[in-house]
């Protein structure tokens, strides 16, 4: 075992651990403003690298430019499917609207391939490829803008969600969604809402981690899974539960993978998860509920 090791694959954890937070918040907003599993999120990631890829690569528009754009493209894609099938099933049965979103993820990967092809595409460095050294860790600028946007996007969650009134209203949906209805706030609008910062948190997510590992039409399905188990492992609905299991799945991944063997990198993050839920079925940070009978 080489110690020597350890900072780089440290670096290289809380990167992809920030990238499965970003994933993992998607999956609570959804939950806590209609109870969902939204099993398109992983959708969502890859939509938004590859409309960066066709914008940047393909029509040559600035990168900052097509960032902004595909943020927007992937929003609006979560208000369609939130206003389209799931608002008008009629069947309002919640495992129903979860196979829904099962079936546009089905359907968002296939309409992908034939758009993109099977293909990996890949995404030129916000910061370039010269990397930083530190601590005898070789970190790369993509690392760094990761780990900024992670840090303002939480920022700007907290704001949003204590000190603006859509926010506090938002809150109030998730707590008692009748209460909030019957002083007036407009349920159907929020859950909207938050699906359209689903949709953008994942294309943020995708971008980002693009220029790392590339982006496919069936790489969101990995990714998926990896941030709805860092958000079961922080406690299902619970911001601050998604971020610290986002970076704990990433850097124990990442430390088993290199200090073990990699063949059992995508093993190691279900693995953890289990023995966590075997401990403690609510997550870390998620409250227990008991049923008596």
């Amino acid at each position: 075992m080489s110690w020597s090791l350890i900072p780089h694959l440290l670096v290289a954890g809380i990167t992809n651990g920030s990238i499965y937070a970003l994933i993992a918040l998607g999956y609570c907003l959804i939950h806590n403003a209609t109870g969902l599993v939204n099993f398109a999120q992983g959708e969502f990631v890859m939509l938004g690298a590859m409309i960066v890829v066709s914008l940047h690569n393909g029509l040559h528009i600035p990168l900052p430019v097509a960032f902004a754009l595909a943020v927007g493209l992937v929003a609006a894609t979560g208000i369609l499917l939130e206003r389209g099938p799931i608002r008008h099933s009629r069947n309002r049965d919640i495992l129903t609207l979860v196979m829904i979103t099962i079936g546009a993820s089905i359907a968002f990967r296939g309409a992908s391939m034939m758009v993109w092809g099977k293909s990996a595409h890949i995404l030129p460095s916000l910061g370039g490829d010269s990397p930083l050294i530190l601590f005898n860790a070789a970190i790369l600028p993509q690392s760094l803008w990761i780990l900024g946007f992670s840090i303002l996007v939480l920022g700007m969650l907290y704001f949003f969600f204590h000190m603006t009134l859509v926010g506090k209203a938002m809150r109030a949906v998730s707590d008692n969604r009748l209460g909030a209805t019957l002083i007036g706030i407009s349920p159907g609008k929020l859950v909207a809402l938050a699906f359209a910062m689903s949709g953008a948190l994942g294309a943020l997510a995708g971008i980002l981690i693009t220029p790392i590992t590339s982006m496919s039409y069936d790489a969101g399905v990995m990714l998926g899974l990896k941030g709805f188990s860092a958000a079961i492992l922080g406690g299902y609905g619970s911001v601050p539960g998604a971020v610290v299991g986002g970076v704990l799945l990433g850097v124990l991944e990442s430390l088993g993978s290199g200090l073990i063997s990699s063949a059992y990198k995508d093993a190691i993050a279900f693995l953890l998860l289990l023995a966590i839920l075997f401990v403690r079925p609510a997550g870390l940070f998620g409250k227990l509920h008991v049923k008596r009978l």
